[in-house]
């Protein structure tokens, strides 16, 4: 049964229980069971490692997989959904060295490699609750239980497989490399985790003399930041291009060559050097000097201490002399390669050991940390004369992102893949990826595979899968093994795992003489690892090889825009290599979430909300949703700001949220007061004739088919602002523009098709946006769902709203025509909104009329289709419409922005004022529409004018009217003061203050209530209104209105005191409808005057819309029989026209209650008279002690004491037997009173005439009692 809900929501509160039924259904697994035989859809997760907790990061990746995935499901695809996580690594290294004080490997060494990776294994998981806490709480979909780990043998073995395969093919082989490497952590880093932590930092800036041999009065200078490297250099390099001099310094008498552009480096002006000659780099290639130092003087015998020449050597700092120490920097060791100076095999003279200390063969510096040396390799320096300058230097320098210590570049033996020689073909392969964005595909990760190098793979650590290469101590003979059965039939040895415990001790036997093979000490680097997990995480080949060839490549992954040159590229060189193809089919790329200054989020700096609190605050559905809908899904940047998730609760949910309240709460009253029980069936549903039915339901399909089109190319980037839009146009517009109809005043069987509506267009939205806000739409969703026909949902599960696929589009419903009409009405309504805005009129306050200018004939007749929506929405009495603006005497002039333009155009600002103030109507409607003007020679654009509309006062005449343009329509509105329009504003101020106070006291439309006022001073201004707008104010609150005093026996709900309009108002609201000890004010039920011109007979009367009050509702048809009888007409050829527009079939009669109509025999009437008040006498009935019979419902009613007015027929038996007609109380016996208590009778001797506007109480009499 559908439950009744709740005004305020506490959203985390509510998906806590929508995460309690998911437990209990176990609604994952079940949608893994029912989607298991439909078509596979691939979806690789990659591993984050679990030493740390979940940040905005990995809950904005989660998120867009989470989507993605439950999109394909309700797609009908088979989604299986993996967790995995990274095992290996520095990360978990990193935590075990800070917890044991482990400072290299020689700490290492003495715990042994068993115990040290035991404690490294202990805290791998250490977060792994956490994060099945936070996903799961975030309403992330994956599977746990069936997760993969790398840590786990059999992914492990398919890592030695993938490695195998390439040694086979030749991609494998040893060398050396210059990396960025950690010292804090005794092991090279990737260039992608080099790139994790830069710092800006000041280091030693110092310029040496590179003596020439040929003469070594002159010196080449070269400058460095790394002082340390200099007892390692082997070169210099110069540009081959750029300009040099040799330069006399005035102050030494040295003489120096230096790059001429650089010789601000070294002199502050030209008057401290003169110049001696000028040439080209090129002339510098060859030339030999003296050494820094001697410790690698046997090097002089490939070409070391001499000129290079190279085009990285630039202009933009130092002093273009560029010093090499070939084995600490990647520029220097290609150069010094392709001198021959050194070789890729050859003994590296890199003198720095992996803690970053000086090795003894550089004596004078021997055991000291190489940043600690700076200053004594200075010291040194300046002591032989080498040194020319000393600073120091402001620079970004990247930091282990682990250790926070300063990286140093550095040569080590490594282990590679070959990656340089595919490069077109990896190229090749991006091209047939799909890329979202786009411009990541071609530029950022296009531009990396351009320039890709060889991997270096492999680590000198010992947490990891261990490299599976069996060698001779000389190198020459290398086994690769790729699985644990060959190790085990090579070596003889049962392995049960295969961590460095377990195999390094494992020896195989040479074939070449050689001994004893052992495994060589490395380990693959982790982004080896996660690159593989397509293969490892299902133990390809040695398991599920049909399965997995079958469903590879992936359909989709997702990741931040930083793995560009990390898991995105891993694992297109791995499956390239292996397979030659792609390994992703389509791949959605994410921006970064900075902090709310734009800064990296920090947890030192604590200068972010933690995640858990926000969605602790504002529940996962919010956090979800602000991220998504940002421009992070477009591979840019998010600066976080917790009042943006707040905002989607504000702005998205609540409105939402409201709207599926208010379809509950009037299904409810429907069943209450109708006893119809409301069942949707999508099948058997009845079409609406009602046009904003209609156009809801084409713009929700509409939406379907565009959602369908742009989820399939994975842009949700589109997809989420058109959702959000969505609910502004439901709950903005068809909720508000037919409130009427869904309570139920304009009859049963409207109200029945505006909540089928409501309830088909939530029922879709909540499917449509159940992959971004899980939470929300399965909360409505248990409701509605008790709503549905469960005919038409037979044999299907439907206990999970994420069970249900997404609905297909239905063509047929789409009506474009409908949509641009109410989009042109839309743009006239907001339009019209600004200019109140402006002119500060709230729209309480009717006005006269609206004019509507626009030159397209066929949008006018679209926006005079829905003519009594502006009109309503807007407050005004009359729409025109119009194609010709001169007529109204509309011109365009122009203001100049000073603030902007004066600070700009300075001197010349006044005379471009003056021309913009004197610039034609024509012209600024050419610049509406080309956004720029030329004026005085300047360009101006939109910001730097203010454009206002002026008007012609002859050709309006006495209206005075106020413009506002979107470009496409003109929309007048008629501000002239009018004091009956005035009144009526102050009228639905009193509404207002009564409608909030119902939503104070927490009411739903369905209690019954009676509303006590009191006006003080009595007799002024806002009395007065209250009483001329009776009627008008009850066919609103549609409640008793009542004077004070409030009866002693009145159930009080609430009580307000107020002012208004220089008046003290108080009201009360109390229980019942029956309440007495006050007049009721007002007509109790509809009502229309009556203005008959017909065959020259001129009358006026009143027709009740309903008699008792929510029964015998007229319809056009029978208000034209009514009128024929009461006026007694010979012709049934009857139009009834209000304001000029003649009634049709369609029109909502109980809209137009408490105005006037004019009925004529077929013409438009000539004049238009808005009578306030009744044209005729009356009395108002109470029910007192009975309920109506003959199917009649409503306790409260109305007799008009004559019709037409002045015809006073009417007699006390008269009154007697209307009476009984209106409650269907023909058989009983009635007793009429002026009061509850039977006090006060009304007899045949008593004048109906004073009865005018008073209640007469009626009570049944038993039938033994006199009358």
């Amino acid at each position: 049964m559908v439950q009744p809900v709740p005004e305020t929501i506490n959203f985390p509160a509510e998906e806590e229980q929508i995460l309690k039924i998911w437990k209990e259904l176990d609604c994952f697994q079940e949608c893994l069971k029912q989607s298991k035989n439909k078509p596979r859809y691939t979806f690789y997760d990659g591993p984050p490692f679990a030493t740390g907790l979940p940040h905005y990061g990995h809950i904005l990746a989660g998120t867009i997989k989470d989507i993605v995935t439950r999109f394909a499901h309700q797609s009908g695809f088979s989604v299986e959904r993996r967790f995995g996580w990274d095992c290996h690594g520095l990360p978990v290294e990193y935590e075990i060295d800070k917890t044991l004080g482990i400072k290299g490997p020689e700490d290492v060494a003495k715990m042994g490699i068993a115990e040290y990776n035991r404690h490294c294994r202990s805290i791998v998981m250490r977060y792994s609750g956490e994060w099945e806490t936070a996903i799961t709480r975030l309403g992330r979909w994956i599977d746990f239980k069936n997760d993969y780990k790398t840590l786990y043998p059999s992914f492990m073995e398919s890592v030695w497989w993938v490695f195998k395969q390439l040694y086979d093919k030749g991609l494998v082989y040893r060398g050396v490399k210059v990396m960025p490497f950690s010292t804090a952590c005794n092991t090279p880093l990737s260039n992608f985790e080099a790139h994790q932590n830069y710092k800006d930092v000041q280091d030693p800036s110092v310029i040496v003399t590179f003596p020439l041999e040929e003469d070594e009065n002159i010196s080449l200078v070269a400058w460095t930041t790394t002082p340390w490297t200099l007892p390692s250099n082997l070169a210099v390099c110069v540009s081959p291009e750029y300009q040099y001099v040799k330069i006399k310094e005035i102050s030494s008498g040295n003489i120096y060559i230096i790059m001429e552009a650089r010789l601000v480096a070294l002199f502050k002006s030209d008057t401290e050097y003169n110049i001696l000659e000028r040439f080209k780099g090129i002339a510098l290639k060859g030339k030999k000097y003296k050494p820094l130092f001697d410790y690698f003087l046997e090097c002089k015998e490939t070409g070391a201490f001499s000129v290079l020449v190279d085009n990285y050597v630039k202009e933009e700092e130092g002093t273009g002399v560029v010093h090499q120490a070939p084995y600490f920097g990647a520029d220097d060791f290609r150069v010094c390669v392709d001198y021959g100076i050194i070789q890729k095999d050859s003994s590296p003279v890199c003198p720095v050991d992996a803690s970053g200390c000086f090795t003894a063969e550089v004596k004078d510096f021997a055991g000291q940390y190489v940043k600690d040396a700076d200053k004594n390799i200075i010291k040194y320096l300046k002591d032989k004369g080498r040194l020319v300058h000393c600073s120091t230097f402001n620079h970004n320098y990247p930091f282990c992102w682990r250790s926070d210590t300063p990286l140093i570049y550095k040569a080590v033996p490594s282990w590679f893949v070959r990656v340089e020689h595919m490069v077109d073909k990896l190229l090749e392969n991006n091209d047939k990826c799909y890329w979202v964005p786009e411009f990541v595909r071609e530029k950022r990760f296009g531009n990396w595979l351009k320039d890709a190098r060889d991997w270096a793979i492999s680590r000198n650590r010992y947490w990891g899968t261990p490299i599976p290469l069996w060698v001779s101590e000389d190198f020459e003979e290398v086994v690769c093994v790729g699985s644990v059965a060959e190790l085990e039939d090579l070596s003889g040895i049962k392995i049960e795992d295969l961590h460095r415990e377990s195999v390094d001790h494992i020896t195989i036997p040479s074939h070449g003489g050689k001994g004893v093979l052992r495994r060589v000490s490395e380990v693959f680097d982790c982004w080896f690892e996660s690159g593989s997990m397509p293969y490892a995480q299902v133990h390809y080949p040695f398991e599920n090889r049909r399965e997995f060839e079958d469903s590879f490549p992936a359909d989709f992954i997702a990741e931040g825009i930083d793995q560009t040159r990390g898991w995105f590229y891993t694992l297109l060189v791995l499956s390239t290599a292996l397979f030659g193809k792609p390994p992703f089919r389509n791949v959605i790329v994410n921006g970064l979430v900075l902090a709310s200054d734009g800064q990296k989020m920090s947890k030192r700096k604590k200068n972010y909300p933690d995640p858990i609190n926000i969605v602790n605050k504002y529940g996962a559905d919010a956090l979800r949703l602000y991220l998504i809908n940002s421009p992070v899904v477009r591979a840019e940047n998010l600066r976080f700001k917790e009042d943006g998730v707040r905002d989607v609760l504000k702005d998205v949910f609540l409105p939402w949220y409201n709207a599926y309240r208010f379809l509950i709460q009037n299904v409810q009253k429907l069943q209450k007061e109708e006893g119809i029980q409301f069942l949707y069936n999508e099948s058997t549903v009845e079409d609406s004739n009602n046009i904003m039915d209609k156009w809801i339901l084409s713009f929700t399909q509409s939406l379907i088919q565009f959602f369908k089109t742009e989820m399939e190319a994975y842009r949700l980037y589109t997809v989420v602002p058109r959702l959000v839009k969505f609910v502004d146009m439901l709950t903005n517009w068809y909720v508000r523009m037919n409130r009427k109809r869904l309570k139920g005043e304009t009859g049963t069987e409207d109200c029945e098709r505006a909540l089928e509506t409501l309830f088909a267009v939530l029922f879709y939205m909540c499917r449509l946006m159940a992959p971004f806000t899980p939470f929300i739409t399965e909360l409505m969703y248990q409701n509605l769902r008790h709503l549905i026909d469960p005919s038409s949902v037979e044999n299907k599960d439907t206990s999970c709203i994420h069970y249900l696929m997404l609905p297909q589009v239905r063509e047929s419903i789409i009506d474009r025509r409908i949509e641009t009409a109410v989009a042109q009405m839309q743009s006239v309504i907001e339009l019209g909104r600004v200019i109140r805005d402006r002119k500060t009129l709230p729209v309480k306050y009717p006005l006269k009329e609206v004019v509507v200018i626009q030159k397209d004939s066929e949008a006018l007749e679209e926006i005079r289709s829905l003519e009594k929506y502006i009109l309503e929405e807007l407050n005004v009495r009359q729409l025109t419409l119009s194609t010709d603006k001169d007529k109204y005497g509309i011109r365009l002039k122009a203001e100049p922005d000073h603030m902007v333009l004066g600070k700009r155009l300075k001197g010349a600002f006044k005379s471009v004022a003056a021309a913009i103030k004197g610039l034609q109507s024509v012209q600024l409607e050419e610049f509406q529409k080309s956004g720029s003007i030329i004026v005085e020679g300047h360009e101006l654009h939109e910001e730097d004018l203010r454009l206002m509309y002026t008007f012609d006062a002859s050709t309006a005449g006495s209206a005075q009217y106020e413009a506002h343009s979107d470009f496409q329509a003109l929309v007048l509105l008629d501000v002239t003061p009018d004091q009956s329009m005035v009144d009526e504003g102050v009228a639905r101020e009193v509404i207002n203050r009564i409608q909030k106070l119902r939503k104070k006291a927490h009411l739903v439309p369905s209690d019954e209530i009676t509303i006590y006022y009191s006006s003080q001073p009595t007799g002024e201004y806002l009395d007065n209104v209250i009483k001329n707008h009776t009627d008008f104010i009850l066919g609103t609150v549609k409640s008793s209105l009542k004077l004070y005093p409030v009866p002693n026996s009145a159930e009080i709900i609430i009580q307000e005191k107020t002012q208004l309009k220089g008046s003290n108002l108080d009201l009360t609201l109390a229980k019942g409808t029956s309440d007495v000890g006050a007049l009721p004010l007002g007509l109790n039920c509809a009502y229309v005057n009556i203005k008959l011109s017909v065959d020259g007979k001129k009358q006026d009367g009143v027709i009740l819309l309903e008699n008792p009050r929510g029964d015998n509702i007229v319809n056009l048809i029978k208000l034209k029989n009514m009128i024929i009888s009461i006026f007694r007409l010979q012709t049934s050829k009857l139009a009834i026209f209000h304001e000029k527009k003649e009634l049709t079939n369609e029109t909502d009669l109980m809209i137009l209650s408490g105005k006037t109509v004019y009925v004529t025999a077929g013409t438009a009437p000539e004049a238009i008279i808005q009578s306030e008040n009744l044209l005729c006498k009356y009395v108002n009935l109470q029910l007192v002690n009975a309920k109506p019979q003959e199917c009649l419902k409503g306790t409260v009613g109305a007799i008009l004491l004559e019709n037409p007015a002045g015809d006073t027929g009417l007699t006390y038996p008269g009154l007697l037997h209307e009476t009984a007609k209106v409650f269907g109380l023909r058989s009983k016996k009635l007793r009429l009173c002026l009061d509850d208590a039977k006090a006060e009778g009304i007899t045949n001797d008593s004048s109906l005439k004073l009865l005018n506007t008073k209640t007469i109480y009626i009570h049944v009499l038993p039938r033994t009692a006199e009358s």
